[in-house]
């Protein structure tokens, strides 16, 4: 497989195949969005788009980053998602990076958003697209991300079927500068196990699957195969 690594400001085409990558914590709260249930994910350009779609479709869930305000239902922390009952729902998701990074390769042929939860799952179907150049998207700090890159290294080198010892993986992502971010209390609307939650490795069998469905970029659980 031919990997390559880049922020969302280095896309200047739509690549064949994108992995985006947010660990901290855009994907790995909409993996836990699935597991408690929600039908799909709305990834939203902006807050405004957020707030309009909730208008819109009152029994959405809007959710966001940083602290709780108006017009949201949830904010983007795992730890706090984890006790809510999202059954057959639909969550509009808009954060700072993750999201952003989806609707920047939204006319790629095959989208996937991804984090150490759903690292083995991602890579079991990147395996049926070998031939493919896959174009993982570094979404945290401009590309800079550590969680991400460690995360997105981890899943290219799974998606050879090497085998490949996580350990050394996590430990980058939990000496990151959002792991301490998080741990520190320096990001709002954060729960204390949030950092852990993001490090747990094959939490969730499914990868995440985006593609438009009309003017909106939407993401589905995907069974691996």
């Amino acid at each position: 497989m031919d990997a390559r690594f880049v922020g969302i400001a280095d896309l200047t085409q739509a690549p064949s195949v994108a992995v985006v990558v947010d660990v901290m914590r855009a994907f790995t709260v909409a993996a836990w969005a699935f597991a408690q249930g929600a039908e799909k994910i709305v990834l939203a350009e902006s807050l405004e788009d957020a707030q309009a779609l909730k208008v819109r479709h009152p029994t959405w869930a809007a959710l966001k980053d940083g602290a709780p305000a108006p017009g949201f239902d949830m904010v983007n922390s795992p730890g706090l998602l984890r006790s809510v009952d999202l059954d057959g729902r639909t969550v509009v998701q808009k954060t700072t990076a993750g999201t952003a990074g989806a609707l920047a390769v939204k006319e790629a042929s095959l989208v996937l958003c991804a984090g150490f939860v759903v690292a083995e799952a991602t890579a079991r179907l990147l395996r049926t697209r070998s031939g493919d150049r896959v174009t993982f998207v570094v979404t945290g700090e401009d590309g800079r991300a550590d969680e991400d890159l460690a995360c997105a290294q981890y899943i290219a080198r799974r998606a050879t079927g090497e085998e490949t010892d996580a350990a050394a993986f996590l430990r980058r992502a939990a000496a990151s500068r959002a792991a301490a971010e998080l741990t520190q209390g320096v990001r709002r609307g954060a729960h204390p196990d949030d950092v852990a939650l993001c490090l747990e490795l094959d939490r969730f069998p499914f990868a995440m699957v985006a593609a438009l469905e009309g003017s909106l970029m939407v993401l589905r659980p995907c069974a691996a195969p």
